[in-house]
């Protein structure tokens, strides 16, 4: 595993590493072990070439997070395999590179279903809790490290530190969410959620500007188990915000008279064609003519449109899946954003300041003539981890194009947006993040929570083997 060529690491494993979102990329050379002797040997060849390890699972963050530029790269994903599965309690152990996927797919049918999941289900476990994701329930349940009972984190040094909350207390805290800059959490054990269906009950509500979007937001919390919305953000004037929300909620036991059936894996999966007669696998291709501002544009219309017509008010029964994996429905979506690919910004407002911030950020977009193509609202609730992009308010997610004779402007587009985040006493999440500053990641999380952070890194990492581009351009040395 460690081999060397004049102290270098062996050439065969140079390989290009790209952000999800593919407008960050490096030349890192990547290392997949299976067992923590092969992570072990990784850490050696590290020492031996006096280079660093970063850490990556299925490479599903959008930016620099899991890019470790002319250094190693620690792919997890064949460390996949399912330890121990409690179909009574709803308690699995998994190994690091265990994915949402196989999760899910391994539990569904005992009825029980992840308490928190992404957008997509191809993310590693172990990458999730080291980002610690949130989903479309966060005000609920809050972040997946909220369900995770214990984990081994493995130092540079050879410890395996075991965490839990009761046994490396502050550790536990900060490992989770602390984005893999103090060691490789190679096991973890997770309480899932019991379910009493393969279905969810939804409906979607139209909103037909910010403010309503939030007001009709406050009214369903109480009443939902999942609520996100999405907003057309080429609008302005009174319609600035206008998009549609989607609540979703569990079938109580005794609704579905077929659980059997409704739970089954196959009744979960995604199709893999359009109305039955399209490949999903080449619909990438047909989005691509419209990824461009009058293109897009043109679909927000028709969308918000329908929004507020023909689907308002709507019910239907979901699968968990169809409703959890959005991003999954078409196969490689991101491909159409090529040649430039493209970033997330997204920002956390606390709930007294989210609506005006938002509305100032996309009145911000369009001034610049850099309109986001999509933006998805949540709400959220504050948590104990001490890296933690979480507050008592809301998230706006907005996803835009990278052009090169755009590329400059979407930076200062950015930093401004950063700076009425940071007004608003709002926070940043590193899964998604491209371009913020050091400055602005110090004055989010605060220096209390840094120094600590920092602190923690040197008592596990004293090397400073642990290292990505984020790791660098956020709290790295100032070069």
């Amino acid at each position: 595993m460690a081999e060397h060529l004049n102290n270098k690491p062996a050439e065969q494993r140079l390989e290009k590493v790209e952000g999800w979102g593919m407008s960050s990329s490096a030349l890192s050379y990547v290392y997949r072990p299976v067992n923590i002797e092969g992570i072990q040997s990784v850490f050696d060849a590290a020492r031996q070439s006096g280079r660093s390890v970063g850490l990556r699972g299925a490479g599903r963050s959008y930016g620099d997070a899991s890019l470790n530029a002319e250094n190693l790269t620690l792919d997890l994903t064949r460390m996949r395999r399912i330890l121990d599965w409690n179909p009574e309690t709803g308690i699995i152990r998994v190994e690091t590179g265990v994915s949402i996927q196989q999760l899910w797919q391994y539990t569904v049918e005992d009825g029980w279903w992840p308490n928190v999941v992404s957008g997509t289900m191809f993310p590693t476990l172990g990458g999730a809790a080291a980002m610690n994701i949130h989903g479309k329930n966060n005000w609920k349940a809050g972040p997946i490290g909220d369900h995770i009972l214990d984990f081994e984190l493995l130092l540079p040094s050879g410890a395996l530190k075991h965490c839990s909350r009761t046994e490396n207390v502050e550790l536990f805290h900060a490992a989770i969410g602390g984005f893999g800059m103090l060691g490789v959490i190679t096991q973890l054990t997770l309480q899932l959620k019991k379910i009493h269906s393969g279905w969810l009950k939804v409906e979607a509500i139209g909103v037909k500007n910010l403010e309503e979007l939030f007001q009709v937001f406050e009214e369903r919390l109480p009443v939902s188990d999942y609520l996100v919305g999405w907003i057309d953000c080429f609008a302005s004037g009174d319609a600035l915000g206008r998009g549609q929300i989607h609540q979703a909620n569990y079938l109580a036991a005794g609704e579905d008279t077929n659980p059997v059936q409704s739970l089954r894996v196959e009744n979960q999966e995604l199709p893999d064609s359009l109305f039955g007669l399209v490949p999903k696998s080449i619909m990438w291709r047909l989005m691509k003519p419209f990824v461009n501002d009058s293109g897009m544009q043109a679909i927000n219309y028709a969308k918000s449109l329908s929004a507020t017509t023909v689907s308002h008010g709507q019910a239907h029964i979901q699968s968990h899946a169809g409703f959890a994996f959005l991003l999954d429905y078409v196969p490689n979506w991101k491909h159409a954003y090529k040649p430039g690919g493209l970033i997330q910004y997204q920002s956390f407002v606390p709930k007294e300041s989210a609506q005006a911030v938002f509305s100032e950020q996309i009145k911000l977009a369009q001034s610049y003539g850099i309109v986001p193509y999509l933006g998805v609202f949540k709400r959220h609730r504050p948590d104990n981890f001490l890296i933690s992009h979480a507050v008592d308010g809301y998230s706006l997610a907005l996803d835009f194009a990278v052009t090169p004779e755009k590329k400059g402007a979407l930076r200062s587009l950015a930093a401004e947006m950063d700076r009425l985040v940071l007004n608003a006493g709002g926070r940043f999440y590193f899964a998604k993040d491209s371009v913020l500053h050091r400055s602005a990641a110090l004055e989010a999380l605060g220096q209390e929570r840094v120094s600590k952070f920092l602190a923690l890194k040197q008592e596990c990492d004293p090397e400073s083997l642990f290292q990505t581009n984020l790791y660098r351009r956020l709290f790295g040395p100032q070069l």
